[in-house]
């Protein structure tokens, strides 16, 4: 990363949880045991003594007090873009902290993966940011238009751009919405050319990039999240390509499924099971042609998984000891018992 010489960086008076001698720092970049922060001398490599929020290490785009080279707190998260990998016992990691966009990006090559943006745009409707959806290698797609509106039909309140990092269309607008000060992420599957929209926005190959593979998608290049300053003065946090993305709450859902939530609130029934309940509003209005059978069926499916993993994260807050609990003995033999 470029070393800056200038960052805009809280004051006390507006980050009155900064401890004295300490100045706040933004995690540009987290390593084991180390993480980047940008401050307003320039970039510095800092120990994590402790510095934690929520049980967990700071994040790239956490602000930080630093205390010389230690991290001692994490300042509190505006917003965060949270995931949940597949699987029984995964804990959500926090992505990207403290964004105002989530940069939801897929590849205009092929049949658009209407399922897979939902799904995204779920969970940065969730973080408290604002989602726009990135279409890229515009290059290689015959009707651009066509491809972004079958999108926006789905994305729902949200901005939909095509962009070419190779002929650069659509990158002036994509970059006006990167204002200064204005910290977005870039989030998406692998081989989508999240790493050559970094480099195209920032300006210099600061993330690698591989060919185009046979079937016109790209390769995974990144490996690490990394906020990047761009020329006018906004911030970009890359991400590598994620395999899987769970959703760790229902949150986020009735915003991308606005048109389904908004027919189940007329239901007659508020436990409607929307099959053969008399007076079901989501049924008949996919009986009018009025809602996307399909986006009906995805709904129900991530409110299933949402609920999952809403059970789990309870069960999660229950098995974790209490502040001040000791297990209690009792005597039973020798040595004694341990009763919980």
């Amino acid at each position: 990363m470029t070393p800056v010489s200038e960052i805009s960086v809280p004051s006390r008076a507006t980050r009155p949880d900064v401890p004295p001698g300490c100045e706040a720092a933004r995690v540009a970049r987290v390593d084991r045991g180390l993480v980047t922060v940008l401050t307003a001398t320039g970039e510095r490599r800092v120990h994590v003594g402790g510095a934690v929020h929520d049980g967990s290490g700071p994040a790239v785009g956490d602000w930080v007090a630093v205390r010389g080279d230690l991290a001692v707190r994490v300042l509190p998260r505006r917003t965060a873009f949270v995931r949940t990998a597949a699987g029984r016992g995964s804990a959500p990691q926090v992505v990207a902290a403290n964004v105002d966009l989530v940069l939801v990006v897929d590849a205009l090559v092929g049949a658009a993966r209407l399922r897979r943006v939902e799904r995204y745009l779920a969970v940065a409707w969730a973080s408290g940011a604002t989602p726009v959806v990135v279409l890229t290698k515009a290059d290689l797609c015959d009707d651009v238009p066509a491809a972004v509106a079958r999108v926006a039909e789905d994305a729902l309140g949200v901005d939909v751009l095509a962009v070419s990092a190779v002929t650069g269309e659509g990158l002036p607008r994509l970059g006006a919405l990167l204002t200064p000060g204005c910290t977005a992420a870039m989030v998406g599957p692998s081989g989508v050319g999240k790493s050559s929209l970094v480099n195209a926005l920032t300006g210099r190959p600061v993330a690698g990039t591989a060919g185009i593979r046979d079937d016109g998608r790209g390769r995974h290049t990144t490996t690490a999240r990394e906020l990047h300053l761009l020329p006018g003065g906004g911030l970009l946090i890359d991400t590598p390509g994620m395999r899987e993305l769970a959703l760790t709450g229902s949150d986020g859902l009735d915003s991308t499924y606005a048109d389904v939530a908004d027919r189940a609130a007329e239901c007659r029934f508020r436990d409607c099971a929307h099959r053969t309940e008399p007076g079901c509003a989501v049924a008949a209005a996919i009986d009018r042609g009025d809602l996307d059978p399909a986006r009906f069926t995805a709904w129900r499916t991530l409110q299933a998984e949402a609920h999952r993993q809403e059970l789990r994260a309870d069960a999660r807050a229950r098995a974790r000891p209490r502040p001040g609990h000791r297990p209690e003995f009792a005597r039973g033999g020798e040595g004694g018992a341990l009763r919980r």
